[in-house]
């Protein structure tokens, strides 16, 4: 049985950790810990943990918790992962994985040295639909690629919400746009480079939407686009656009609720359909089998590193500057 320990009373816990624990057979939600302590005791109520702690320190040093999942605000992610890994902790860490490159550097080398699972929470990785969407561009069904899109656009005007706070690493490309940057890495299959970047702003140093043109070294070419308030209201796709064929995924994010993967080759269209199970039921099972069994994870320190690079790149062809830990 995996045990483990959640960092902060985060509304995404419900669902990324909580509910696929209960369906699980190998992991229990067993401690949350917040910074104020009555309300770790009523998040534990709420959602029957039997653990409640009023700091972070003190989860992290109960001898009891295999594993910590990490949903706190971006800037804090990189901070306190290291704490678990240093506390002999294995890591489920919410995207994006750090603050910068540099920071996922730092938290790559620390788990490597410590030996412990640390993996990122681009849930939609592990679930049947873009599994079989890079199946089918690797298969050569498409023939050569030329061309791959990627969207996450949603509408989120509380302009005070945290994903907006520049001191917290907040942005919509941090937010947003890592799910778009991600699944371009993933359906290109290698590191792109930065050739453009265009942002709407919230603020002056954090972007409100951001769209992106690279290229990778193979000679095909991607355009990332997300955003948190734009006129593209709502936007979850990728499109890869080959030689002999075209393959579009709609709503790759969360196909539980509704989703496409459609391929055109030559003359024939097929559609296809996966079961619904949640995404982040898969994610939770690779986790534990990572930690449990040492099987190995799609999302890996080095896959983040990779992912954050490139989130640092289009900051900087925007004229944007990169985030920070948070002090």
């Amino acid at each position: 049985m995996l045990r483990i320990g959640v960092l902060g009373a985060a509304r995404i816990a419900p669902a990324a950790l909580l509910r696929p624990a209960r369906a699980s057979a190998e992991v229990e939600v067993a401690a949350i810990a917040a910074r104020d302590p009555a309300r770790a005791r009523e998040y534990a109520a709420k959602h029957g943990i039997p653990k409640a702690y009023g700091d972070y320190e003190s989860m992290l040093a109960d001898p009891s918790l295999d594993a910590v999942y990490n949903p706190l605000p971006n800037g804090l992610h990189g901070r306190w992962t290291l704490a678990a890994l240093k506390a002999g902790k294995h890591v489920l860490c919410e995207k994006p994985f750090t603050a910068n490159a540099s920071e996922a550097r730092q938290v790559a080398e620390a788990a490597r040295s410590a030996g412990l699972v640390v993996m990122e929470a681009f849930h939609y990785r592990y679930h049947p639909l873009f599994r079989r969407a890079v199946a089918v561009v690797r298969g050569g069904e498409l023939g050569a690629i030329r061309r791959i899109e990627t969207a996450l656009c949603f509408p989120l005007p509380k302009f005070s919400d945290i994903r907006y706070n520049f001191d917290l690493a907040g942005g919509a490309l941090m937010d947003a746009g890592c799910y778009a940057v991600h699944m371009a890495r993933s359906l290109g299959g290698s590191e792109p480079t930065v050739v453009s970047a265009s942002a709407k702003l919230q603020s002056p140093a954090v972007d409100r939407a951001m769209s992106a043109e690279l290229r990778f070294h193979e000679g095909y070419t991607a355009g990332v686009r997300c955003s948190m308030w734009s006129s593209t209201v709502l936007r979850i796709s990728a499109r890869v656009i080959g030689e002999s064929g075209e393959m579009r995924v709609f709503n790759p994010l969360a196909p539980q609720f509704a989703h496409r993967l459609t391929v055109r080759a030559g003359d024939h269209k097929r559609v296809e359909h996966f079961d619904r199970r949640a995404s982040y039921d898969y994610q939770l099972d690779a986790f534990a089998a990572a930690v449990l069994r040492g099987e190995p994870v799609l999302t890996t320190v080095d896959d983040s590193i990779g992912n954050m690079t490139v989130i640092d790149a289009i900051y900087q062809a925007a004229g944007l500057p990169l985030r920070e830990p948070t002090a």
